[in-house]
C-alpha cells in the first residue's frame, strides 16, 4: 500500500486531539468485588479483550484510517471501519449483515485459504483501497464489491455461481483483478468489463493462487502480482500433478465425504511452479526465467519502482540457499550480474520486507549475521548493513529516502517487547521512537509523517491510535480503555497477572525466558498443581509482555500455577537459538522444557507430584515427546492436533529444519512419536480434528492404533468437520471444558470442575 503525503499532521488537527505523551493509559484499580470467569463468558459475545481494531492501515490520501472491528453481539462477525483524522469522527464504512444478510456457504478453496492465513472470523475479513482513497474493494459473499467511502454506495462487481477469492485494485486505479475457478480475470473499472486473462486453469492446474506450502509455510497468500503502471501482471502457474493425493476423511456430524487432497508429505514431490508476466494491452504471456532446477520455491515477487525489474525470491528445494534474481518482464530474462545470493548451513528463513527504492537499489532483511537485520543493496550491486548487533529486527515498516530515513520493529533491550524505530539510511545507532514495556504493531504514513500504533502489555490490552513521529499519541482510533465499562471489567479483580523470569537451559547456559501466573493462595503450606503450556518449535515465541490469551484466566482461577518457557528452536532470539534443533526435533526442545520444569517442581508453592502438560500442534508433538522421553515427569498431558512422524507431514516446513527422510533417516526416526511408546505411562488426553488438513487426522489414528495394539489407556476427544483450529464459539467452549475436566481429574482429584 502507498500513502501520499499527511498534510494534516499535526498543526490541522482540533486541539481536542491532541495528546501530549505516547504513554498508553494505565490499568485502573476497580473498587469491587471480581466475578469468576466463566468457559461460557470466555467465548461468547462482546470479546472480553473490548473493541480491538485489526488490519489497521491508512487512506492513500491520508484522510482516513480504516480498521476491522467485530460486532459487539457477535465477535465473529466483522465490520470495515475508519476514522477521520481531521475530525476523530468514527463510522462504518461496510456492515457485513446489510451488504450480505446471508452469506453462501464457503467453497473448499476459500475454506482451505482462511485456514492457512488464520482467518477465524466472518464478514470483511479483507479489503483494499483504490489509488484515490475514494473507494475501497471489500470481498464478501463469495463476490466482489467496491464501496464508496463518502456515500457508502456499494457496487457489486460480480454476481456469479463461482467464489471469486484473492480481490485486488491495480496500483493505479484502473483495474480490480480476482480468482475465479482457478484462473485470473480483471474488471476495467472504467466500462464495466471483465474477462479472463488466462483460461488453463482447472483440476490440477491453476493460475494466479498461491499453492498449500506457499500459504501453509511460506506466508505467501496469493499468486499474482501488478506492475506498478497497471500494464502487466506477474502471475504464476501451479501444476499439482506430480504432489501425492492423501485422502482426507471429512467426518462431519452430517456424514462423511472423502477429499482427495494433493498434500506434498516430506520426501516427496512439490508442485511445479513457473512465473509468468501478462501484459494486459495484447495479452502476449512471457515466460520469466527461474532457472534449469524446477525443484524449487517460489517465495515472493516484488515489482522494481519503474516496473522495469521484477524482483524474485527463489529457494532451493533443500532452503539452504536463497536467490534474489532480477528479471526483465518483457522478455524474462535475468540479469545475472544483479542476482544476490544467501546460503547457511541450516536454512535461510522468509521474510516480507523486500522493498526496492528509487534507482534500482533495495532493501532486505539478512540473518547471515545471526541476527535479522537490514541491508542495504546499491544499483552497482554494493551493499551494506543497516543495522547490526545481537538483537532482531522484526520488519521494515516504512522508507524516506529523500529524508534518508528507514523506520523499523524489533527490539534492542528485551526481545519480549517489540517497539518502533528508525535509523539512518547510512547507518548508524538507531532511535527508539514508542514507549512502555509492551509490544507494537506499526503502520508508517508516507514520508514518515505518522504512524497509526496498535500497543498491548500485560495490563494494557490492545489501543490504537494516531501518532506523531515522536511518539506523541494524536489521537484514538481504538481507545479500548480497561475501565468500568469495559466487558472485562467485572473479572479484573479476580484477574491475576504474570510473572517473569529467566532460568538456564539444559545445556548449562542459554538463558531461556519463563513467563508464570502464580495464585495467591498457593504458597509453601498449601502448593497448588500446576500446568506448563508449551508451543515449543521454531517461528512462535509463547512468552511476551504483550496483552496475554484471557484462557489462561480459566486455568489460574481454577487454581492451577501456569507455566510457559521459551526453550531453544523457538523464535526472536537469533537464528543459532532457533536453529539448535537442526535435523532432531523432538530432542533439544524436550531437554530444555525438562529443564523448566525442574525449576517449576522447585518452587515451594507448586505441588511437584501434580503436574500437567499441554499444547496444540507442535505443542502437541511436544506433549507426546516430552511425556514419553520423560515417564512420570508430569501427572498428565494433553496433546492437541500432534504431529506424531514427520513424514507424514509437509515438505516445506519439515525439510527446512530436518532435511528429507531419505537423506535423515535417524532423524525422522528419533524425532518420531512412535519411537518413544515405550515410555507411555502419563494419563494422556488426544484431541484433532477431524477434518484437519494441516496436520492430518491419520497422525492421530496411527497412534490410536499403535497405543491400542499396546493395551494402553488414553483418552480422546475428535471434533467432527473441524479442521486444524477449533473456531466455533460453542465448540471452543467445549473444548476448554474437556480439558479441565482431564486436568482437574488427574491433577486435583475431587476437585469440582467448571460446568
Amino acid at each position: 500500500m502507498r500513502f501520499t503525503a499527511l498534510a494534516f499532521l499535526p498543526a490541522a488537527l482540533p486541539a481536542a486531539l491532541i495528546v501530549a505523551s505516547c504513554q498508553e493509559a494505565a490499568t485502573p484499580v476497580l473498587e469491587q468485588e471480581g466475578e469468576r470467569l466463566t468457559i461460557e463468558r470466555l467465548y461468547a459475545s462482546p470479546d472480553l479483550t473490548g473493541p480491538t481494531a485489526r488490519s489497521v492501515r491508512f487512506s492513500p490520501d491520508g484522510s482516513r484510517i480504516s480498521f476491522l472491528r467485530a460486532k459487539e453481539d457477535d465477535r465473529t462477525v466483522q465490520d470495515l471501519w475508519a476514522m477521520d483524522v481531521e475530525t476523530g469522527r468514527t463510522y462504518v464504512i461496510v456492515d457485513a449483515r446489510q451488504l450480505a444478510p446471508e452469506e453462501r456457504e464457503l467453497t473448499e478453496a476459500e475454506i482451505q485459504f482462511r485456514e492457512r492465513a488464520r482467518i477465524t472470523a466472518s464478514g470483511v475479513v479483507g479489503y483494499d483501497w483504490d489509488e484515490a482513497g475514494e473507494a475501497v474493494l471489500v470481498p464478501l459473499d463469495g463476490d466482489v464489491f467496491y464501496v464508496d467511502v463518502e456515500s457508502g454506495e456499494a457496487r457489486r462487481l460480480t454476481e456469479t455461481e463461482a467464489f471469486e477469492t484473492d480481490a485486488k485494485v491495480s496500483p493505479r486505479g484502473g483495474y480490480v483483478s480476482f480468482i475465479r475457478d482457478q484462473n485470473l480475470w480483471v474488471h476495467d473499472l472504467a466500462t464495466g468489463e471483465e474477462r479472463a486473462l488466462t483460461t488453463e486453469g482447472g483440476g490440477l492446474i491453476s493460475w494466479g493462487m498461491a499453492e498449500f506450502v506457499a500459504q501453509e509455510e511460506m506466508s505467501r497468500y496469493t499468486g499474482y502480482w501488478w506492475s506498478p503502471d497497471d500494464s502487466r501482471i506477474a502471475v504464476a502457474r501451479v501444476d499439482e500433478s506430480p504432489v501425492m493425493v492423501v485422502e482426507r476423511f471429512g467426518i462431519s456430524a452430517e456424514g462423511v465425504s472423502v477429499s482427495e487432497q494433493r498434500y506434498p508429505r516430506a520426501g516427496t514431490p512439490n508442485a511445479l511452479v513457473s512465473l509468468h508476466v501478462i501484459d494486459l494491452a495484447t495479452g502476449e504471456v512471457s515466460d520469466m526465467d527461474l532457472g534449469s532446477e524446477t525443484d524449487i520455491y517460489l517465495n515472493r515477487v516484488n515489482w522494481s519502482r519503474s516496473g522495469g525489474t521484477l524482483w524474485v525470491q527463489r529457494q532451493n528445494r533443500a532452503q539452504t540457499q536463497w536467490d534474489l534474481l532480477a528479471l526483465n518482464p518483457v522478455t524474462g530474462a535475468e540479469d545475472a550480474a544483479r542476482r544476490i545470493t544467501e546460503t547457511a548451513d541450516t536454512w535461510i528463513n522468509l521474510d516480507h520486507d523486500l522493498r526496492p527504492m528509487s534507482g534500482g537499489g533495495l532493501l532486505y532483511l539478512s540473518e547471515q549475521s545471526g541476527f535479522r537485520h537490514i541491508r542495504r543493496v546499491h544499483a552497482d550491486g554494493t551493499a551494506e548493513d543497516i543495522t547490526s548487533g545481537e538483537w532482531v529486527v522484526d520488519g521494515i515498516s516504512s522508507v524516506d529516502e529523500e529524508a534518508g530515513t528507514v523506520w523499523f520493529t524489533g527490539w534492542m533491550e528485551s526481545p519480549l517487547e517489540r517497539h518502533l524505530y528508525s535509523v539512518s539510511l547510512e547507518g548508524g545507532e538507531p532511535v527508539r521512537l514508542t514507549s512502555g514495556e509492551g509490544r507494537w504493531s506499526v503502520s508508517v504514513g508516507s514520508g514518515g509523517s505518522a504512524f497509526i500504533g496498535s500497543y498491548s502489555d500485560v495490563e494494557t490490552p490492545p489501543s490504537t491510535g494516531l501518532y506523531a513521529m515522536d511518539g506523541t499519541r494524536i489521537a484514538w482510533v481504538e481507545e479500548n480503555p480497561l475501565n468500568e465499562s469495559h466487558p472485562y471489567a467485572p473479572y479484573l479483580a479476580s484477574h491475576v497477572w504474570p510473572e517473569y523470569g529467566t532460568l538456564t537451559a539444559a545445556d548449562g547456559e542459554t538463558d531461556l525466558h519463563w513467563q508464570m501466573y502464580r495464585p495467591d493462595h498457593c504458597t509453601a503450606s498449601t502448593p497448588c498443581p500446576a500446568i506448563v503450556q508449551v508451543y515449543g518449535g521454531p517461528g512462535v515465541q509463547t512468552v511476551t509482555r504483550g496483552w496475554q490469551s484471557l484462557r489462561d484466566q480459566i486455568l489460574v482461577q481454577s487454581g492451577y500455577v501456569l507455566f510457559k518457557v521459551d526453550n531453544r528452536g523457538s523464535s526472536n532470539r537469533g537464528h543459532a537459538f532457533e536453529a539448535a534443533l537442526h535435523l532432531r526435533m523432538g530432542i533439544l526442545e524436550v531437554e530444555d522444557q525438562l529443564a523448566g520444569l525442574d525449576w517449576l517442581q522447585a518452587r515451594e508453592f507448586v505441588n511437584a507430584e501434580r503436574v500437567g502438560l499441554w499444547g496444540w500442534s507442535y505443542g502437541g508433538y511436544m506433549t507426546l515427546m516430552t511425556t514419553l522421553q520423560a515417564p512420570g515427569r508430569f501427572a498428565a498431558g494433553i496433546a492437541g492436533a500432534p504431529v506424531t512422524d514427520w513424514s507424514l507431514y509437509d515438505t516445506h516446513y519439515t525439510e527446512r529444519f530436518m532435511s528429507t527422510p531419505q537423506d535423515n533417516a535417524a532423524g525422522y526416526e528419533a524425532g518420531s512419536v512412535f519411537a518413544h511408546l515405550d515410555g507411555y505411562e502419563t494419563p494422556l488426553l488426544v484431541i484433532h480434528g477431524m477434518a484437519d488438513d494441516n496436520v492430518t487426522f491419520d497422525h492421530s489414528t496411527r497412534l490410536f492404533a499403535e497405543l491400542q495394539e499396546r493395551g494402553e489407556v488414553f483418552d480422546i476427544m475428535t471434533y467432527p468437520g473441524q479442521r486444524h483450529g477449533i473456531r466455533p464459539p460453542a465448540l471452543q467452549t467445549h473444548l476448554l471444558r474437556t480439558q479441565m475436566s482431564f486436568f482437574d481429574r488427574h491433577l486435583q482429584p475431587g476437585h469440582q470442575s467448571q460446568p
